[in-house]
């Protein structure tokens, strides 16, 4: 049974009432995976690895979005302090979105 919900990636700030909260990059990806995820709120710096950030996130997203025809959960925000990852992760959205946009086009 799929579940609507809404998924907080953060490894600090506690989730706002009625969100998921996660802390790795997998459990996200998993979880866009199996629910019906309404919207997300990632942070980048998660106190893992290097690679494992909320970037990883939205490197997988822009893969199955182009490769898959996956379709991204219509709300995701980013709410890192971290202004180089911010950015890095704005980046991939907006080709994530591209992606999109091209093959609702295509059809």
């Amino acid at each position: 049974m799929t579940t609507a919900i809404r998924v907080w990636l953060d490894d600090v700030r506690p989730a706002p009432e009625g969100w998921k909260h996660v802390t790795t990059p997998e459990e996200v990806i998993m979880l866009m995976q199996t629910d019906i995820v309404l919207e997300m709120s990632l942070d980048h710096d998660l106190g893992l690895t290097e690679e494992r950030t909320g970037y990883k996130v939205l490197v997988w997203l822009e893969e199955a979005v182009a490769t898959r025809a996956f379709v991204p959960p219509p709300k995701i925000v980013i709410h890192s302090a971290n202004a180089v990852g911010r950015k890095r992760m704005e980046q991939a959205l907006a080709s994530g979105q591209s992606h999109l946009n091209n093959a609702e086009n295509a059809q």
